[in-house]
């Protein structure tokens, strides 16, 4: 194997790390909703905070090992929409995280105002994304 291999071997690692992530962070949010008081809900917050930091620690790296992946073989820029489509899809996975920050904090303090039934439809989003990022990957449609 060469670098880039073992770059985008560790690249597709992260990312999955990032999604699992993503993807059972928001149930945590459905659990707390579902659980507003008590010890159950304290540790529904822990939970929720250590999870945050390693979907981070997932995003980050697989974000820092794609874009360096871009910048060893910038020819996936050119003339790819997959690619360019990719990066739109990336992003909105990255503000998606984001949002998630933004509701543990709110859980965190107390704050939240959302039913269980809306994170089960917000827990649909990362699926859609994960979808989307494989078959332009593996598909290169345009």
């Amino acid at each position: 194997m060469n670098s880039t291999d073992w770059l985008e071997s560790f690249h597709i690692i992260f990312m999955v790390t990032w999604f699992a992530g993503l993807f059972y962070l928001p149930r945590l949010f459905v659990y707390a909703a579902e659980n507003p008081e008590g010890s159950r809900y304290e540790l529904l917050l822990v939970m929720q905070r250590r999870l945050m930091m390693i979907t981070h620690i997932g995003g980050a790296l697989a974000v820092g090992l794609g874009l360096t992946l871009l910048a060893i073989e910038p020819w996936h820029l050119s003339g790819a929409g997959w690619m360019h489509a990719k990066l739109v899809l990336v992003a909105g996975l990255v503000g998606y995280h984001f949002w998630c920050m933004g509701m543990v904090r709110t859980f965190q303090r107390g704050e939240n105002r959302r039913s269980s039934r809306w994170y089960r439809w917000f827990n649909e989003a990362p699926a859609a994304f994960l979808v989307a990022i494989v078959i332009l990957v593996v598909g290169k449609p345009f």
